[in-house]
């Protein structure tokens, strides 16, 4: 029998651009507490949030993640036409099918790409790039379109006090490519399903039988459990992160991580002993929590505030239901 033949191309990967699609709507406090009857001050207080965007009817999601493709793509300075793959991260889209990617894909005129969407929550983002890398460095594509986009206030309870303060709509996308320096570091990655009834949708679209429930099904979560779940996990994932990247904490430029909430944040960055001389994303303090999209919006940030500097060292790391979570080292773009 005749082998198969294999692309034996090993090499390195990268991140090459970044682009970010943030919607028009800025949403304060006071707005979630008119109709949640929570203190606007015990918000940001429990989050870290002062305000989060919300996406129009026009704000689509192949809209938003088509319009950060573009930017990431310009910042590379990297054609659609050489773009392999499409990767997008979402739990957001309202169609089974086709995938979200497809439709950005030829949006942008990507003709030649492979596009597919990836569903891992909030580590979305971090999967994606794990994926992309791999594609990159075995030669399966020499550029890979990664995105993370959502709409949360799609799926969301805007009278739920336990999640409406919370969740936001945006877009971020990478590019990925080749380098000649290793770019981008080992997943570390894990799912946990005995905790996912922390984190999860009130009901399925239909219990299997194709009835259907009277109410939408909307995003519920246990903050308690997923803050302690969070806090007990990222600590260890992200030294092994470090670990296999061979760096150490006082070797990052940026701490990256999902922007679920301001005290996960600051308990991890104390735990790691990041010093000021690690900017730290926090982002959500007036963009939210935008599920796979907000590691890509932090990063764009990070970077446009000057606080982080292009190809310096990042720690990326996602989190959410499932429970799941993902991160690697990464060079800025």
């Amino acid at each position: 029998m005749t082998p198969i033949q294999d692309i034996q191309v090993l090499r390195h990967s990268r991140l090459l651009g970044v682009g970010v699609y943030r919607p028009e709507r800025s949403v304060p406090n006071t707005e979630i507490a008119e109709r949640t009857g929570l203190d606007p001050d015990w918000i940001e207080r429990r989050s870290g949030i002062r305000s989060r965007r919300y996406a129009s009817a026009d704000e689509t999601l192949p809209m938003m993640a088509t319009a950060a493709a573009e930017k990431a793509l310009a910042a590379a300075g990297i054609g659609a036409d050489q773009v392999g793959t499409v990767i997008l991260a979402t739990i957001t889209s309202m169609e089974q099918m086709p995938a979200v990617a497809v439709e950005v894909a030829h949006r942008l005129r990507a003709e030649q790409a492979a596009a597919f969407d990836i569903s891992a929550a909030c580590a979305g983002f971090c999967h994606a790039v794990a994926l992309a890398s791999d594609l990159v460095r075995m030669g399966r594509s020499d550029y890979v379109l990664v995105i993370g986009a959502e709409r949360m206030t799609d799926i969301l309870d805007h009278s739920d006090r336990d999640t409406a303060f919370l969740f936001a709509d945006g877009a971020g996308a990478v590019v990925v490519g080749p380098s000649e320096e290793p770019g981008i570091g080992p997943v570390v990655w894990r799912a946990d399903g005995s905790r996912n009834a922390a984190l999860k949708m009130t009901a399925p679209w239909h219990d299997g039988t194709g009835e259907r429930p009277d109410d939408r099904p909307a995003i519920t979560m246990s903050g308690w459990k997923v803050y302690r779940w969070a806090t007990n996990e990222l600590v260890p994932a992200t030294q092994r992160m470090l670990e296999l990247a061979g760096v150490t904490a006082d070797h990052l430029d940026a701490f990256i991580p999902h922007q679920a909430n301001m005290l996960i944040t600051d308990f991890v960055v104390e735990q790691l002993g990041l010093t000021e001389r690690t900017a730290v994303a926090r982002d959500i303090v007036t963009s939210g929590n935008s599920s796979a999209a907000s590691i890509p919006l932090a990063m764009e940030e990070l970077l446009a505030s000057g606080q982080a500097p292009s190809g310096g060292l990042a720690l990326l790391v996602g989190f959410g239901a499932g429970l799941v979570y993902a991160g690697q080292v990464v060079r800025l773009p």
